[in-house]
């Protein structure tokens, strides 16, 4: 069993505990990346409570030989899709795909997400509904896309209308 394998089976029973769900775990370079999420996101001091629980467990099992660093974190806005779960969790959303250099055709694709299923996954590419199938392993990286609201206007507040008229009094 591998370095990750090993960390995942230790860090996610500890993850469920504290009421989040274990997004991702890499591994490179001396540092050991935890990725970690729960709806409505994850604050700063779940973050340190996380790292404090999984250093001690890691301290303690010692499933990776040598020295590195751990880093606990949110997957962000624009999440890193790596494995098919993250790819189902995110069916309906925009994503960007580069495909392996193998892969006929354009190797950076962006489009939503229509379907994700045990070999692979659907793309919708453009406004006609053309679709791109790619299997999992053909995939280079993808990630979801964060897409912006209109910037509000100086002075005025989101949602909010624009100023109201006075009444006028005879």
């Amino acid at each position: 069993m591998g370095i990750i394998e090993r960390v995942n089976q230790l860090v996610e029973p500890i993850c469920a505990d504290l009421g989040v769900e274990l997004f991702d775990v890499d591994h490179a370079g001396g540092i050991l990346r935890v990725t970690v999420e729960r709806e409505g996101g994850v604050d700063i001091g779940t973050i340190s409570l996380i790292t404090r629980e999984l250093s001690r467990a890691l301290d303690h099992d010692d499933p990776i030989p040598g020295r590195y660093t751990l880093e606990v974190s949110s997957p962000g806005l624009e999440r890193p899709l790596r494995r098919q779960s993250h790819f189902v969790r995110s069916v309906g959303e925009r994503i960007k795909v580069k495909t392996k250099p193998h892969v006929e055709g354009e190797r950076r694709l962006e489009g939503t997400l229509a379907a994700a299923g045990d070999d692979g996954i659907q793309l919708v590419v453009d406004d006609n509904g053309t679709t791109r199938s790619l299997a999992y392993d053909d995939i280079e990286r993808a990630n979801t896309i964060f897409e912006w609201g209109p910037t509000p206007k100086p002075g005025k507040k989101p949602g909010k209308a624009s100023a109201t008229k006075k009444a006028v009094h005879a």
